[in-house]
């Protein structure tokens, strides 16, 4: 019988908890197109009916959600938040017996912070993420920032969201603020919960050379699909990619602090696969989708062998259409990650994102057309999609059959009483 590597040692405060990670997520990106707030909760009906999709939660049999308040209508400023909305939903999750793993920063900021260009975001940040953790001390699990690659290329290179910039200096810029903001983050709150765990959430990328006038450009791409990773768990980039950083805004210092981060042993490489991960590099450099050519399972075997992290799938999803059967989707990633388990590769769990449709993600939020994108367990009018049954039958089948890794989680859940709480 195969043994499988322990993970790394965690600060415990409480039993350890030997299940596997079921989850789903409530979709909250909230980033700007050309001035205006797009907001997921509030499109999908989240915002008026969380209470009701907080029981879908609990239907489908998940232990745990992707959940955070959005942060422009709850950080109205440095050292000023609103809590309401917070207070409320995180306490229902908590009563109900679901983990959140709390999304902080997903894909904008305020509008009095402007956006990720702002060299104070990644210090004012971590006030933030300081102040949530003491607000919530029982939270445990948490993604400080949501996909910062993804974050830094929609608004730094592709000029669609939020500074809408077209460069390379304001892609470099973008990601040096977003994984400083993910690190400022992860420390503030281990002041106030030594033994929290980080789910970065990270989309899985991979680059295919269409011919070998490509084959340079599909290198470049490969290797700095993992700049946020590398940066955020002081990974060494190669020389390449370290000559163009400095060539396009990041220093000499800036790169060493990097370098020196500390804070790996607190993480979970969460990573993110959809059918849209894999391109083509043409001949002029351009990529278009490729469509699913490794697969996931190869793919994040690259991951692994970078960073020696246990592992979560943490977001994928499949157009529910005649033409995409969602729930052969479901299947095939699930298949993935029980080919995983016959690796020494620690997996810890799986999410389907997110729980109900989503509105405009086909046109990456850069139209507002309040087109339903039909990729959740639930449609919109909170019914039972195929793949939403599905899912639950998978839970269902294959949570006591799995052999579990021990999670340091802290138990119970049940509330503090009210003297403790603050």
């Amino acid at each position: 019988m195969s043994t499988r590597p322990a993970l790394p040692q965690q600060p415990c405060f409480g039993p350890s908890v030997p299940f596997f990670m079921f989850a789903t997520g409530i979709e909250s990106s909230i980033p700007t197109v050309n001035g205006r707030r797009v907001d997921q909760m509030a499109a999908s009906g989240h915002t008026r009916r969380w209470a009701e999709d907080f029981s879908l939660v609990k239907e489908l049999g998940c232990g745990f959600l992707r959940y955070g308040p959005p942060l422009h209508t709850t950080w109205l400023g440095e050292g000023r938040y609103d809590w309401t909305f917070a207070d409320e939903t995180l306490a229902a999750l908590r009563e109900q017996g679901t983990y959140p793993i709390v999304d902080l920063c997903h894909f904008g900021v305020p509008d009095w912070l402007g956006n990720f260009q702002n060299p104070d975001f990644p210090r004012l940040f971590a006030g933030y993420a300081e102040a949530f953790a003491r607000r919530f001390p029982w939270v445990q699990l948490y993604t400080p920032v949501n996909e910062m690659y993804v974050c830094a290329l929609f608004s730094g290179r592709y000029g669609w969201w939020n500074e809408q910039l077209s460069s390379e200096l304001g892609f470099v810029t973008a990601m040096k603020h977003l994984v400083g903001a993910n690190l400022a983050a992860m420390r503030a709150i281990l002041t106030v919960r030594a033994d929290a765990i980080f789910i970065q959430s990270e989309s899985t990328e991979q680059y295919h050379a269409a011919s070998p006038a490509a084959w340079a450009e599909a290198r470049h791409r490969n290797a700095e699909r993992f700049l946020s990773l590398d940066l955020n768990y002081g990974h060494a980039v190669d020389a390449p990619m370290y000559e163009y950083l400095m060539d396009n805004g990041m220093t000499r210092q800036e790169y060493a602090a990097f370098r020196s981060t500390d804070l790996k042993r607190h993480c979970v490489l969460g990573t993110d696969y959809y059918q849209t991960n894999e391109h083509l590099v043409l001949d002029d450099g351009s990529t278009r989708a490729s469509g699913e050519v490794y697969g996931y399972a190869t793919i994040i075997q690259q991951y692994y062998s970078r960073y020696h992290l246990p592992l979560m799938h943490t977001e994928t999803n499949l157009v529910d259409a005649p033409e995409s059967d969602s729930t052969d989707w479901l299947w095939k990633q699930w298949a993935n990650l029980l080919l995983l388990w016959e690796t020494p590769i620690p997996v810890l769990g799986f999410t389907w994102y997110s729980l109900t449709d989503q509105i405009d993600w086909d046109r990456a939020l850069r139209e507002h057309s309040g087109h339903v994108h039909p990729v959740g367990l639930y449609d919109l009018d909170r019914k039972p999609r195929r793949v939403g049954k599905a899912f639950k039958r998978l839970i269902e089948q294959w949570s006591e059959v799995l052999p579990a890794r021990s999670l340091c989680l802290r138990l119970p859940l049940a509330p503090l009483h009210p003297a403790q709480e603050r």
